[in-house]
């Protein structure tokens, strides 16, 4: 008989989509920088953002007529209403949870997965945009739409100044990339930002992502099936061992880590890297690696859970559906299908549905 849990259910991984409103607020000042969306004229309805004279395509504002194109071809419903997904309509988004079966869902962007700009300014002002749209958009929600803030990582000073304006309207987090330009996340450059990030009891949502344009190009296969596997998953996944043998953890031992959207099967390969690697550098690496390092990683639902928890254990894993996205990572029944899992014990679907994520954004 398959497990049954009727206990608060915490996404840990949703999107917002944006649109052009998303950049109604900007300063007047800053409106010079605010990207502009254009539409295809060849029929397809592809959009793409026009930032600083630099195109990004984008393949997430999709019609109803689209939406239900791609469920068939899928095989389920992506069970999305547009108004929701992209935060014209709060109580939108709040009905597509309830038919969800979330009581909350924790909101990344959807435009930062690459390198957005490499203006300082133009980054902050898009970055303040974004990150008051949000704001006002968890202002509706009865507290059901915590956030992860993205910050001008150029401009160290303004990334604080606007982590703590987002941690005051509703962010648990700070979304950021595994490669930041030609940084990598244990670079001293961003110890302010953690340090700020430990004080104000944030997480480094670590989403998968490249802000390196030279490594994302490098790694970026030509074949559609292999997508963005290799330059966006492998570093995300990559960049976890680089944070634990790091002296990130211990310089700032009770900052949490999220690794997100890139499954969880490559836990029981790095756990093992990193007490291997430990030994060969006589260091003293916890048998319980993840708990040791604040490590927390999103599942799928069709993960090998009982594998997985032999090197994460139980408290460190957590689940999130994609909502917003219909890329290989979009599964908007993942939680009604963990749910009905029967090698997961009622015990671990609450921690993983609901205790984890909780601890995780510290909500």
């Amino acid at each position: 008989m398959a497990t049954k849990y009727a206990g608060k259910v915490i996404d840990a991984d949703a999107h917002v989509v944006e649109t052009e409103r998303t950049w109604d607020f900007m300063d007047p000042s800053d409106e010079k920088h605010r990207p502009l969306l254009y539409a295809s004229t060849d029929g397809t309805g592809k959009q793409a953002w026009n930032v600083g004279g630099k195109i990004r395509g984008t393949t997430f504002n999709l019609t109803r007529e689209q939406l239900a194109e791609l469920s068939k071809k899928q095989g389920f419903d992506l069970n999305l209403s547009p108004a929701g997904r992209d935060l014209d309509d709060v109580q939108a988004r709040l009905d597509d949870m309830d038919a969800m079966g979330v009581d909350v869902q924790v909101i990344f962007n959807s435009f930062w997965l690459t390198a957005v700009t490499d203006d300082p300014a133009a980054e902050a002002a898009i970055c303040r945009s974004w990150n008051r749209w949000m704001a006002d958009a968890y202002s509706k929600s009865d507290e059901r739409l915590p956030w992860t803030c993205v910050l001008p990582i150029m401009s160290m000073d303004e990334a604080i100044v606007q982590m703590r304006y987002s941690r005051e309207n509703g962010a648990v987090g700070v979304m950021m990339r595994p490669i930041e330009g030609e940084r990598l996340l244990v670079d001293p450059y961003f110890y302010p930002l953690y340090e700020e990030a430990e004080r104000l009891d944030m997480c480094i949502a670590v989403h998968v992502s490249n802000a390196s344009p030279a490594v994302f190009q490098g790694m970026k296969s030509a074949y559609d099936k292999a997508a963005s596997f290799y330059s966006l998953r492998v570093p995300t996944v990559g960049s976890s061992l680089v944070v634990m043998m790091s002296d990130v953890p211990v310089t700032f031992p009770k900052l949490r880590w999220g690794f997100i959207e890139v499954s969880a099967q490559w836990v029981p390969w790095i756990v093992k890297e990193v007490r291997r690697r430990g030994r060969k550098l006589g260091r003293d690496v916890p048998e319980d690696v993840l708990k040791a390092y604040n490590v927390y990683v999103s599942c799928e639902s069709d993960d090998d859970i009982p594998y997985i928890m032999a090197y994460a254990g139980e408290d460190n894993l957590v689940i999130g559906t994609d909502y917003g996205h219909t890329d290989i990572s979009g599964e908007n029944d993942a939680i009604s299908t963990f749910k009905q899992r029967e090698d997961v014990s009622p015990e671990v679907l609450q921690k993983i549905l609901s205790d984890n994520p909780r601890a995780l954004y510290g909500l």
